[in-house]
Order: C-alpha cells, then sequence, then structure tokens
C-alpha cells in the first residue's frame, strides 16, 4: 500500500492536478484544525470563475479520501447565505479556517466575508419562535414522560437532543451543527452546560431512567417561560381573518 502524503502537499498536488486554471484553493476541516483521525478526508475549497453553477464531488486522491467543493466567484455566496439561515455555517467555517492552497488575488476579500458572517452570527429568533420551539420540547417532554416502552423512549430522547441543544444555542444567537457539531458548539458556547447535557442524556443511555434528561431540559426551558401546552395556538389567527373576509 502506497503511504499518503503530507495533506497540505497532497491538498496543492490534487488542485494543480484537476483545477489547474482556478482562482483559488484552500485546505479545510479536521486536518487543519489539528483535530483529524484515522478515517479523516481533506476538504478542498475551489474557487474557479469558469463554472456555471456549483458541485460537490468525493474521490481518492493517492490514499487520501478527498472531499472537494467547487463554487464560482458569485456562487459561493449563495452557499453562505443557505448556512446564514439554516444557522449551520459549515461553508463559511471551512473557507474561514482554511489554509490557502492557491491564490490569485480573491483568497483574501472571500475569507474576510466569510469571517465576518461567523462573527456576526445567525438572525435572532422572534419571540414567536421561541414560543412555538418550547411547545415542540414539550410535546416530546410529554411523549416521554408517558411512555412505558424504552424503544420509544429512546426516539423521545434523541428527538429531545436536537430540540435542545437547538434551542439552547439559538436563543442565544449562536451557530448550531449537525452530527459531531452538535457537541462542539454546545461546548464553544458554554462548557459547563454542555457536560451537563452530556451527563443527562449519558445517565439515560446507561439506566433507562428519565428523570435527569427532565430536570435538564425544564432547566433550560425555565427562563423562557417553561414547558408550554395551554393556550398555544398556529395559524388561528391567520384563519380568523381569511373567514371574515369570507
Amino acid at each position: 500500500m502506497r503511504q499518503r502524503w503530507e495533506p497540505i502537499h497532497t491538498a496543492k498536488v490534487f488542485v494543480e492536478t484537476n483545477f489547474r486554471h482556478c482562482r483559488g484553493a484552500l485546505l479545510a476541516g479536521s486536518v487543519v484544525r489539528g483535530q483529524e483521525t484515522a478515517t479523516s478526508d481533506l476538504d478542498i475549497v475551489v474557487f474557479d470563475e469558469t463554472l456555471m453553477s456549483s458541485y460537490r464531488e468525493s474521490m481518492i486522491f493517492y490514499g487520501w479520501p478527498i472531499e472537494v467543493f467547487v463554487y464560482n466567484l458569485s456562487s459561493y455566496k449563495d452557499f453562505f447565505e443557505k448556512d446564514r439561515k439554516a444557522a449551520k455555517p459549515s461553508m463559511p467555517r471551512m473557507v474561514s479556517e482554511g489554509i490557502i492552497l492557491k491564490d490569485s488575488g480573491v483568497m483574501e476579500a472571500i475569507q474576510q466575508e466569510a469571517k465576518a458572517l461567523l462573527e456576526a452570527g445567525p438572525e435572532a429568533w422572534s419571540t414567536d419562535t421561541i414560543r412555538t420551539k418550547r411547545y415542540f420540547i414539550t410535546d416530546v417532554l410529554d411523549d416521554l414522560r408517558g411512555s412505558d416502552d424504552r424503544k420509544e423512549r429512546l426516539f423521545c430522547v434523541n428527538t429531545l437532543s436536537d430540540l435542545v441543544s437547538e434551542f439552547i444555542l439559538r436563543t442565544e444567537q449562536k451557530w448550531i451543527g449537525s452530527s459531531k457539531w452538535v457537541i462542539r458548539s454546545l461546548e464553544a458556547h458554554d462548557h459547563e452546560l454542555a457536560v451537563r447535557f452530556v451527563e443527562a442524556f449519558e445517565h439515560f443511555y446507561r439506566t433507562d431512567e428519565t428523570a435527569h434528561i427532565i430536570e435538564f431540559v425544564e432547566s433550560v426551558l425555565e427562563p423562557y417561560g417553561g414547558r408550554l401546552f395551554d393556550g398555544f395556538s398556529i395559524g388561528k389567527a391567520e384563519a380568523e381573518r381569511n373567514t371574515e373576509k369570507l
């Protein structure tokens, strides 16, 4: 088996081999952050003004799994905006932290744009959005409390993990994430709270006891009014306005 090259050298050769005429390229991801594992790949972002649209592709290059994200000099902005609206800044994060592999004078401005977006944070949740999220978390909590089926409780807890991590971060106007970025985002926001989060959910997975999770989730909701069921409504005002027009 051929020994793998050093990641930056591999990335440079990959760009020169496959995107010789691009305007800029950078290496991002876990190898740049010093968090690589045995299964880590190389995330390479390429800016090629000759392309009409963007694409993403995965391949093996000299023993390295590579994911390449290819944009032209305007299409990347659409992905920045899409990530901002979703509050999951995977593409701006890659660009902001990336090691430049090639640059014809465009990379500084693009990286500054990514950094400014990250520093600004996602759009703040409205009072109505927070109220709606409280209701849906309450609904899953009630399902968890009432279930005597281990299988059902597992899925209730998994759902709560996503809903509550999102609630913690978005009510503080912080970026969220998926998979491993859930806990990374929580730790970046509040390490002690992240520890409590993990302990509450781990306790359930070890013991099947729900009290710790319920207590933790209620403590998260409490500053925003706690559980919500009675009086919650979606769409009623709009329905009443439409009825009045008839």
